[in-house]
């Protein structure tokens, strides 16, 4: 029960999930990438800096959701400080991230919403409905069975 009351505390700043939302930012390689590339998946858009103790915690949660979901989910890391582009691909190399990194200046409202602390996670639909967002540390078990438990209500309806 104290689990539930966690996992119902974790993502209780969910968004307004009335409308379908979007954004373009450049990746690594300056290839313009956009949420709606990747609807009929869940994304997971994962706000962090390189200097962030607990986004490097999150890292390898992240790396393994994303490398063993492939056919559902996408995790989208989105850099969210002011780095040269050299530093932040050596970091993501040197940290086996494997999903897509895109850059963004650091600015406290996204097109997503609020980034007011890092890490920041919010979770999009299939849809492209933003429908949950977690100031603080995720772990890969607090997504999937956010997911789960999504999925079950669609299911039921």
């Amino acid at each position: 029960m104290r689990y539930l009351i966690f996992l119902v505390a974790l993502f209780a700043a969910a968004t307004n999930a009335a409308d379908t939302v979007d954004f373009t930012l450049p990746d690594l390689d300056g290839k313009q990438v956009s949420l709606s590339d990747f609807r009929g998946k869940w994304v997971i858009v994962n706000y962090w800096a390189t200097w962030c103790p607990p986004c490097l915690e999150e890292i390898p949660g992240l790396v393994d959701l994303h490398d063993n979901n492939t056919d559902t989910l996408v995790v989208l890391g989105i850099d969210h400080e002011e780095v040269n582009d050299e530093y932040l691909r050596e970091f993501v190399e040197s940290h086996m991230i494997s999903y897509p990194i895109l850059r963004m200046e650091p600015v406290p409202v996204t097109p997503l919403g609020p980034v007011l602390g890092l890490p920041t996670t919010y979770i999009i639909s299939p849809q492209g409905e933003a429908v949950a967002r977690q100031e603080g540390p995720v772990t890969r078990e607090d997504i999937e069975q956010y997911i789960a438990r999504k999925q079950a209500q669609v299911a039921k309806q």
